[in-house]
């Protein structure tokens, strides 16, 4: 993994960044900013584990704790793409030809994530995915949850995105235009605190901050403000690897 990342750094402009986070932290929307400010690559790599389940949903494929199918949810990666936007923002998925990015934000996806990523042989099988999409030239921002611990530990920029439970359960429901004060509202803050647990606590790429990550904290935040924090931390580092100013995008 080293002389990968070392060769990537070597042959072209702009730095490998793994930009981590809980459920709706904002990583993928500000990686996604972040990424079109730079002129970077942004990659959700959580649309993959989405995908996965969405279309394990689909097919009837067992995804509940000890019960899952791992070789059932291994034998769907394949019909899975990660499609860029004219940014080159791989912000959508498509699934035999099919955009179904709406399709992999709904609550019953929400609901059953977490068990799908917890199986490890799936999480192997989207690894080298994960690594060649980040090996391809041009500057990245990679966003997930293990992306600084175990996708890319040699990244040349480890940012942790992070926001209290409570802050991100607000930001979920006014996307999803949700009353605030609704049952629904208070299934979302709780399906949060779920996942939580559930990411932080599996045995396998359990969510936790990359000891060598820069930490930023959101509560209160703009998202522009977070935007710019993100995009700063990025700048500071080309900076310290001579990066060539203006030649750190694509």
């Amino acid at each position: 993994m080293t002389a990968m990342l070392d060769v990537m750094t070597t042959n072209r402009p702009g730095l490998v960044v793994a930009l981590d986070g809980p459920g709706s932290s904002g990583k993928s929307s500000v990686g996604a900013a972040a990424a079109l400010e730079l002129g970077y690559r942004f990659c959700d790599t959580g649309l993959l584990y989405r995908a996965a389940t969405w279309l394990a949903l689909e097919r009837r494929v067992r995804v509940d704790g000890d019960g899952a199918d791992p070789a059932g949810l291994v034998s769907l990666v394949d019909e899975i793409a990660l499609v860029a936007d004219a940014d080159g923002r791989l912000a959508h998925v498509s699934v035999d030809g099919v955009d179904v990015t709406e399709a992999v934000h709904s609550p019953r996806v929400d609901d059953a994530v977490s068990a799908v990523s917890r199986v490890p042989e799936l999480r192997a099988a989207l690894l080298e995915r994960q690594r060649a999409l980040a090996a391809e030239p041009g500057g990245i921002i990679m966003a997930g949850r293990d992306i600084g611990t175990v996708v890319l530990l040699d990244a040349d920029l480890k940012i942790f995105l992070d926001a209290s439970v409570e802050e991100r359960a607000r930001r979920r429901t006014e996307e999803r235009q949700i009353a605030p004060d609704s049952a629904e509202a208070r299934w979302v803050l709780a399906q949060l605190r779920r996942r939580d647990n559930l990411d932080s606590s599996r045995a396998v790429a359990p969510l936790r901050p990359a000891d060598d990550a820069v930490h930023i904290v959101t509560d209160g935040n703009q998202f522009q403000d977070t935007v710019r924090a993100v995009v700063g931390a990025i700048r500071a580092a080309e900076q310290t690897r001579s990066v060539p100013a203006g030649e750190a995008g694509r």
